[in-house]
């Protein structure tokens, strides 16, 4: 059997020119409104949802449920509407450090931080502050 060999020279050119016809032409539809958007290309397709585990779920309705808290108070209207999933942690609003005794009961989440905000408790991404997760009315 004979082989054919391609020269490097020109096995390098038939590599690259498709190469830059997809990073150009992906370049012009940018430029025109058309094509992805840069957010999209750098997540390349992974979508990552966090959120509370059924065990973060159990054990945080259960501690408030049997460590009741003293007077309460709720987040205005105006404010509550703004926490969502999905949304950065509106500046300014009143966070708090959920209590040792819980923390210690619930697993370590790298990246992440547990707060109370008025009535809820939230799971919120530290690097971005991006809201991930909210149990509604979990403290009464």
């Amino acid at each position: 059997m004979f082989s054919r060999r391609i020269p490097p020279r020109i096995l390098g050119v038939l590599l690259t020119v498709p190469l830059l016809l997809v990073v150009t032409g992906s370049a012009e539809a940018q430029r025109n409104g058309k094509g992805p958007k840069k957010e999209t290309v750098r997540s390349a397709g992974v979508a990552v949802h966090v959120s509370f585990s059924d065990l973060e779920r159990d054990r945080i309705t259960h501690f408030f449920a049997e460590n009741r808290v003293r007077n309460p108070k709720p987040l205005p209207p105006g404010i509550r509407k703004k926490i969502a999933r999905g949304k950065p942690m509106p500046p300014g609003i009143a966070k708090q450090v959920l209590p040792e005794d819980l923390v210690f009961l619930l697993p370590v989440r790298e990246g992440y931080h547990r707060v109370q905000v008025g009535l809820d408790v939230l799971l919120v991404e530290v690097a971005t502050g991006i809201i991930h997760d909210v149990l509604m009315d979990v403290i009464r």
